[in-house]
């Protein structure tokens, strides 16, 4: 194999393929980026068996043939190479020679036939949607989902079609976060189970255009999104997702209509008072025109106003200041509303079109304390 890319280019393919290296495996290979010249075209490709990531890169192609080379090696090398063209060439046993102006390095490679290929994905069942769209759903819902092997489900979003609608799904035990969007087609019920970490790494691949196109594909066990000459390749998560629909209901007792960054501001402020270990929670006291927001810790205490619109009764209710904070962050509305029945029950932070939901639990407190 014998090629000649721009630095910029082949930076940026390696980085993007690089998402799906994987970094805890007992096979040297799956740690490994495959480089395939072939049709006048320079693929690379990276696959952890769960997730695997294709793109094409420029260049200048002078011999064809496929070469897995380790993915951090060769990251770090095209990295601190100058900003010229780089030649990369291997020999028969694989040994790879790659230059950029004076600079020459020799690494080994491996024979790229070792490589676990992506699987072959029928391309029927789709939807076509932004960039912009998707990496907003992906910003607006993924803070919601669990780091936690043990529980899979979780760890997961459920994307679900009907119609002209999507909806995208996250929750961990104590929140959901739903985001529905209208879509440019009607399309076939599909409801699937994406991994959070495949949708957490393409938000960083997506350019996040208006005007550029997403085309996602849907199987029984795979998820594909292609984009920008690049091809993303998900298993997804096996099983039926939570039943969230006898969450959503209308029913409120007290509704507060407040401005949305002096809300965050307030929270964020508060919590200067709250470690990382603590488990203090914000007390939200609801009055006529007005919210009073309390925090205590062994750090100290806080106090502030703030001015609301209000229907319905009074209320007091704690919260975990974070996971307001997270849900007020993904919203560009200037206002927000929140909606509760009593202390006990779930707060829903929604907007009157319900193209957004934030259900977040409260928690119990002791005023004095």
């Amino acid at each position: 194999m014998k090629i000649s890319c721009p630095k910029s280019s082949l930076l940026k393919g390696v980085n993007i393929v690089s998402k799906a290296v994987s970094s805890k495996t007992t096979m040297p290979i799956l740690e490994c980026i495959l480089f395939t010249v072939e049709n006048n075209v320079i693929t690379l490709t990276a696959n952890d068996m769960e997730l695997g990531i294709e793109t094409i890169v420029d260049g200048t192609i002078y011999e064809d043939g496929k070469l897995a080379l380790d993915a951090k090696i060769i990251f770090e090398i095209i990295r601190k190479l100058p900003d010229n063209d780089i030649l990369i060439e291997s020999d028969a046993a694989c040994s790879t020679t790659i230059v950029c102006e004076k600079a020459v390095f020799t690494i080994p490679g491996r024979d790229g036939e070792e490589f676990a290929y992506l699987p072959s994905v029928e391309t029927e069942n789709k939807i076509i949607i932004s960039q912009f769209t998707l990496k907003e759903l992906i910003r607006q819902t993924i803070f919601s989902t669990l780091d936690n092997e043990n529980n899979k489900m979780m760890s997961g979003e459920l994307l679900e079609v009907s119609g002209d609608e999507l909806r995208m799904v996250s929750l961990d035990g104590h929140r959901v976060s739903l985001r529905n969007v209208k879509l440019n087609d009607n399309y076939p019920p599909v409801k699937i189970v994406v991994p959070g970490k495949t949708l957490s790494e393409i938000s960083k691949i997506l350019t996040g255009e208006a005007d550029s196109e997403v085309s996602i594909f849907f199987t029984k066990n795979h998820i594909v999104f292609e984009f920008d000459n690049t091809v993303v390749v998900s298993r997804l998560i096996e099983g039926e997702f939570y039943k969230i629909s006898q969450l959503l209901h209308d029913d409120y007792e007290t509704k507060v209509t407040v401005n949305k960054k002096e809300l965050l501001n307030c929270i964020d402020r508060a919590t200067l008072l709250v470690k990382e270990s603590d488990k203090k929670p914000i007390i939200m006291t609801v009055s006529e025109e007005e919210m009073k927001i309390q925090l205590k810790s062994t750090m100290g205490s806080m106090n502030e106003d703030l001015m609301i619109t209000k229907s319905g009764s009074d209320i007091m209710i704690g919260f975990n200041p974070r996971f307001l904070i997270d849900a007020l962050r993904v919203i560009d509305d200037e206002e927000v509303s929140l909606y509760m029945i009593n202390s006990k029950s779930p707060c829903y932070i929604r907007d009157e079109e319900n193209s957004y939901i934030y259900i977040i639990l409260p928690v119990t407190f002791n005023v004095n304390s």
